[in-house]
């Protein structure tokens, strides 16, 4: 089937922060999930370039005159590209709003709405939070304040053209009722449920041209407004097939204009809505929320070299549930990863294959049904059982679900092969007792399958077990598929799967 997921376009002004990566990491696990199951998969991110704070950003460094911003943007959207080739993220189409093919969609989707009669020329006055770059209440504000951003919004009067966001406030109501995998968490569909109840107004589609950003094709005293434009880049940035996605992923602070403007605007240009809308919450450092205009991200690459991506990629998902608000700490990754990543998963494969290395000529033996015992029948059927249970959870976006009842099958590993005790099983009559056999047959099953599971979260420890098993030259990982580590099957000489982070820091002092 054809799996489309996207990111957010994020602001071009800065640096990737670890909040970007979190929701960039999940959409990146859900892709390599659906690619491993055989799926068609379109996955997109991208940067939102024609917002004012690229001007500002540009001006801020001597930029003058529209070449120059461009040149700018042009500077930042390479170390964007190059930040998630680090992170070895593997997105399939990267969008930037200052291309001419978004612009290009931008004015045909203008085009569709205005021919419905959903746009119109009117005045705009209220407050405006140059931080949200969005036009907000008095009841958003704390203090006076815009509560993401802390600073006072200011008042403007403008002349804009408008969307009819209200004509479509019941039917955007009326899908969010009717398909509960719309708006994931749950609280997240009822703030938005409860938010359209609560009355809409029109929204603009434009703003005075400042010389940056895409004109209306019919005034070109205005531009569009940024959130109009940005949107649209899950149309423009994907193949003409590939909308509607079926996940699109973002944080929490952004969900009014995904899940209330978005839908609204699909409907009015009659485009299908997307299946799943997954608001995820906020990365906190001492409480407060994790942003660059608060002083306090944090560098996903520093990190990622530090430790590791899989170390930061399975702190993220197994601490934090996906739709919640998380406390990002070094201590608790490195304990997390050492505790469970490498001992429960790492160590189990790393001992499971070095016996077979060592006992069988690096041969996976072949199982004498006869002589399995209680306990090996039901270790041999929650091992064909477990993709299909972590499988569940990752289709259902529930990113964290999937490891741990990943990490709960690691578990079941270990307590297999430490009750079983192969080491003295060996000691038993023959060269190749039948019952120390099956035990690592077995054992090389569940190893194949606890890394097809972890595979979407930690891709770089999983094909080490994915390669040792490739010595027979065996076909590509596929979701659920254990035939690889079959009976007859000939292994290498398996590696370290996943090295202690505190082990290794040790070494460094």
């Amino acid at each position: 089937m054809r799996f489309y997921v996207t990111t957010p376009i994020y602001y071009v002004n800065d640096v990737p922060s670890i909040g970007h990566a979190y929701t960039t990491f999940a959409a990146d696990a859900l892709a390599r999930f659906h690619r491993l199951r055989g799926d068609d998969v379109f996955f997109l991110t991208g940067l939102d370039e024609n917002s004012q704070k690229t001007v500002q950003a540009a001006r801020s460094r001597g930029a003058q005159g529209r070449d120059a911003i461009q040149k700018y943007a042009d500077e930042m959207a390479g170390t964007w590209k190059q930040a998630w080739r680090i992170l070895g993220v593997t997105n399939d189409g990267f969008i930037r709003t200052t291309e001419q093919r978004h612009a290009d969609v931008v004015k045909s989707f203008y085009g569709r709405v205005k021919a419905k009669g959903d746009v119109y020329k009117g005045v705009y006055e209220g407050l405006y939070c140059d931080g949200c770059e969005a036009f907000v209440n008095e009841s958003d504000l704390i203090d006076g304040k815009c509560p993401l951003h802390k600073t006072e919004p200011k008042r403007l009067r403008e002349e804009n053209y408008f969307f009819k966001l209200t004509r479509y406030a019941d039917a955007v109501l009326r899908h969010i009722e009717a398909n509960p995998d719309f708006i994931k968490p749950e609280t997240r569909r009822n703030e938005v449920a409860a938010f359209i109840k609560a009355g809409l107004k029109d929204v603009s589609v434009s703003r005075p041209n400042q010389g940056w950003g895409i004109p209306l094709p019919d005034d070109d005293s205005q531009c569009f407004w940024v959130w109009f434009d940005a949107l649209l880049n899950y149309i423009s940035g994907a193949p003409a097939d590939a909308w509607p996605a079926q996940a699109q992923l973002m944080a929490k602070d952004i969900i009014k204009f995904h899940c209330v403007i978005w839908p609204a605007m699909l409907l009015s240009a009659e485009y299908a809505l997307p299946k799943t809308i997954v608001a995820h919450g906020f990365l906190t450092v001492n409480g407060q929320k994790m942003s660059k205009s608060l002083g306090n991200a944090i560098d996903p690459i520093a990190l990622s070299r530090k430790y590791s991506v899989d170390a930061l990629r399975y702190f993220l998902f197994r601490e934090i549930s996906f739709g919640a608000d998380g406390d990002f700490n070094e201590k608790s990754l490195v304990e997390r990863h050492d505790a469970e990543l490498a001992n429960a998963f790492g160590n189990f494969a790393y001992r499971s294959l070095s016996f077979i290395n060592a006992k069988t000529d690096s041969l996976v033996p072949e199982i004498a049904d006869a002589s399995l015992t209680p306990e090996d029948e039901e270790f041999r059927k929650k091992t064909s059982e477990i993709c299909g249970v972590v499988g569940k959870e990752f289709e259902a976006c529930e990113l964290k679900a999937a490891v741990d009842a990943s990490m709960r099958f690691a578990d079941e590993c270990n307590r297999f092969f430490n009750a079983r005790e192969p080491w003295a099983l060996f000691k038993g009559s023959g060269a190749q007792p039948v019952e120390a056999r099956n035990v690592l047959a077995l054992s090389a099953s569940a190893a194949y399958a606890l890394a097809l599971c972890l595979s979407p979260i930690t891709p770089t420890a999983s094909q080490r077990v994915f390669d040792c098993f490739g010595a027979s030259g065996a076909k590509a990982p596929r979701w659920g598929d254990l035939t690889p580590a079959g009976s007859g099957s000939r292994i290498a000489k398996p590696e370290i799967v996943v090295p202690k982070l505190a082990l290794d820091e040790k070494k460094k002092k």
